[in-house]
């Protein structure tokens, strides 16, 4: 599988990329997908939030009214849920939502997530390229030149790029990783995908 590989100006430079097959090419499993964004989004997750019960809140322990004879309910103490300020029932507690997917899993689930983005023509393959300074309007004419300006937009770089990371801070629908941060959420969050050449052959190396 090849695909052309572009400049930044937007035109064919002349050359192709060569596709892993067993990563761009394979008939994509939607369950492996869908486990491997429900743990990212888990791994998110703070599990700071707690509320206090009855156990817990500060209120006098004196019986409100006798047991009998006043033609109500019983109540022993102002600590009880139904009471304002009282403790709250089976409220949440501080706890860990991360889980464990195994790594032939996850592997499974980026490859199916590139083999989507390839049956949708939404990869574009650009020649390796830096910036000397960060410039945000420079960055937005490449992502013109590449027809990518008005979609969410994910660019791939071989390694980390100080320049290109903050010419795209202030933009919105772009998200600049390297190769070591690509995952099944990214890929699947955005609707057009920008691969400098060379990441393909790192990319290659999920399944080595």
């Amino acid at each position: 599988m090849k695909l052309p590989v572009y400049k930044i100006d937007g035109t064919p430079s002349g050359k192709e990329a060569e596709l892993d097959e067993a990563v761009f090419g394979i008939e994509p499993n939607d369950n492996a997908i869908y486990m491997d964004v429900k743990q990212y989004l888990a791994n998110q997750r703070q599990g700071t939030s707690k509320t206090k019960d009855r156990s817990e809140n500060s209120h006098s322990t004196r019986k409100l009214i006798r047991q009998k004879g006043s033609g109500g309910a019983r109540h022993g103490s102002l600590k009880a849920n139904i009471y304002v300020g009282g403790g709250r029932a089976f409220g949440p507690d501080p706890r860990d939502y991360r889980f464990k997917l195994n790594k032939k899993l996850k592997r499974l689930a980026r490859c199916s997530a590139l083999s989507y983005k390839i049956k949708e023509n939404a990869i574009v393959m650009v020649e390796p390229f830096a910036m000397e300074a960060p410039k945000t309007k420079e960055f937005i004419g490449i992502l013109n030149a590449l027809n990518s300006n008005k979609r969410s937009t994910l660019v791939v770089l071989p390694e980390d790029s100080q320049n290109i990371y903050l010419s795209s801070r202030n933009l919105p629908e772009v998200s600049v990783i390297t190769v070591n941060e690509v995952n099944t959420y990214g890929l699947m969050k955005a609707r057009h995908l920008i691969m400098v050449d060379g990441v393909q052959d790192i990319l290659a190396g999920w399944n080595k």
